[in-house]
């Protein structure tokens, strides 16, 4: 039988630092826990300090690929919380090592250590069978997490959105070079989630007993093809730029340069994802399942595209 979590008790929150990593430990703290957020670099992982009482926030290095570190993560822990993932491989970091590895190395040493709630977050189409790697690595890493601990929740967010994303503010940034936004793969489908929804979620599926072993998919109340995406980042940074439609070979050809350029718009696997659409699946457990009512785009992405207009908060307002 479950109980809910000491108030006060230790939560690990592996990957902490990342950009959902610090609206987290910010609930957590909020809530009354004690957080250890743990990083591969603990300095980049300094600016959670403040977001907590003073000793509040323990910021420590520690790293997935590393048993000795996940046991020193967790030891003490009342919950746990695995963050980690990447979009692209790069350099060691790979797919398989961080998201599926990774993920069960984080969860069994949250069970040695004892734990009574845990929070894996993986991502909508997550799918052991998957021929993307992207995809494959999620599901994997979630079979591992709860063959180590079968009461863990799992929350599988659409694309995340938030003052921090690589998302809108990667497109935004291109709107500033670029004559024209490409819409690759324009009729897909999306339902971008509020970085603060997700961290609520994680919040309450640690402190909700109903939430245990159980799978969310987690979006926001709009769902937008990427071509519709686009053309809000072209309207709301002010910045006017024509949506291009691309073919599927052009698109083929610019996720291909992607897999040996980082600033391009994808990559390969992106561009798979992309094709398979980010929405929710009809039936699945959400947001409103947890007590949370999904936060409209409107009500974040208007601030966020504001630096990208010229002149930002201080531009002119269009004439009439």
């Amino acid at each position: 039988m479950f109980s809910p979590l000491p108030r006060g008790g230790l939560v690990t929150v592996v990957g902490g630092a990342g950009f959902i990593g610090r609206y987290v430990v910010e609930e957590l703290a909020k809530a009354g826990f004690r957080v250890r957020a743990v990083s591969r670099h603990a300095d980049s992982a300094l600016l959670l300090k403040p977001l907590g009482d003073l000793g509040q926030i323990q910021v420590v290095t520690g790293n997935i690929r590393s048993d000795a570190d996940m046991a020193a993560a967790f030891a003490g822990a009342v919950a746990g919380v695995n963050l980690v993932g990447i979009l692209a491989e790069s350099g060691n970091q790979r797919f398989a090592a961080l998201q599926a590895e990774g993920a069960g190395r984080a969860a069994r040493a949250a069970a040695a250590a004892g734990v009574q709630a845990y929070v894996q977050v993986s991502a909508i189409g997550a799918d052991a069978a998957s021929p993307i790697p992207y995809a494959r690595s999620k599901g994997e890493g979630e079979q591992q997490v709860l063959g180590a601990l079968p009461f863990a929740t799992i929350l599988r967010p659409s694309l995340v959105g938030g003052p921090e994303d690589d998302f809108f503010n990667r497109f935004a940034g291109m709107a500033r070079v670029s004559p024209f936004l490409p819409a690759i793969c324009g009729n897909s489908l999306f339902q971008p989630v509020y970085v603060r929804d997700v961290a609520e979620a994680v919040l309450a599926a640690l402190q909700g007993v109903a939430a245990r072993g159980r799978t969310y998919e987690l979006g926001g109340p709009d769902v937008l093809s990427f071509t519709a995406i686009l053309q809000l980042i072209s309207d709301l940074s002010g910045l006017d730029r024509p949506v291009v439609p691309f073919s599927d070979f052009t698109s083929g050809l610019l996720a291909k340069l992607g897999d040996l350029l980082p600033m391009m718009p994808m990559n390969s696997d992106q561009l798979a994802m992309l094709k398979q659409g980010n929405i929710c699946a009809a039936g699945m457990p959400g947001l409103r399942d947890l007590g949370i009512t999904p936060t409209p785009l409107a009500a974040y992405l208007p601030e966020m595209m504001l630096r990208f207009r010229r002149g930002g908060r201080f531009a002119k307002p269009a004439a009439a």
